[in-house]
């Protein structure tokens, strides 16, 4: 499966595993395998001043993150929980226009040490900044800390 294809599958899962997105005007993601585009259109998203609800915002970005990790340990083949433990939110500029927001894995040295984490102890973290940018200016940034760990077995 190439990675068009890879990406059309998941944002069809996601949308079924967080039915709430389908209502948000997702467009098509773009992922090569280190960067993740996840747009958005701003009819959906708007807020009573007509530009991008910021409630919409932090979903998007928040979204993004989450959807890189889960990506890059399928990749690994891997079927991982991930989790947001915590983020920071920064807001620059209004959105008025369809968005999308932007982020890549860690540098190889990085992803070194939570593949080792994931192995040794079935639970690693990924420290990542999402931006959602306007005109070539961010508008906003996240920046987050999502938690990987290995789903629980079943009891017998």
């Amino acid at each position: 499966m190439n990675r068009k294809e890879q990406a059309e599958e998941f944002l069809s899962w996601l949308k079924g595993q967080i039915p709430i997105i389908t209502h948000m005007g997702f467009t098509p993601l773009e992922w090569d395998g280190s960067t993740l585009k996840m747009g958005a259109r701003l009819e959906p998203n708007v807020n009573d001043k007509g530009t991008g609800f910021g409630g919409s915002l932090a979903t998007v970005a928040t979204l993004c993150g989450w959807s890189i990790v889960t990506l890059y340990l399928r990749d690994q083949g891997r079927d991982d929980d991930v989790v947001i433990r915590d983020s920071h939110l920064e807001y620059f500029l209004p959105v008025t226009s369809d968005f999308t927001a932007a982020t890549f894995l860690p540098d190889a040295d990085k992803l070194s040490v939570f593949n080792a984490k994931m192995a040794e102890k079935g639970r690693a973290r990924m420290d990542l900044v999402i931006e959602i940018e306007q005109d070539g200016k961010t508008a906003l940034r996240l920046t987050g800390t999502y938690v990987a760990m290995e789903k629980r077995k079943p009891k017998a």
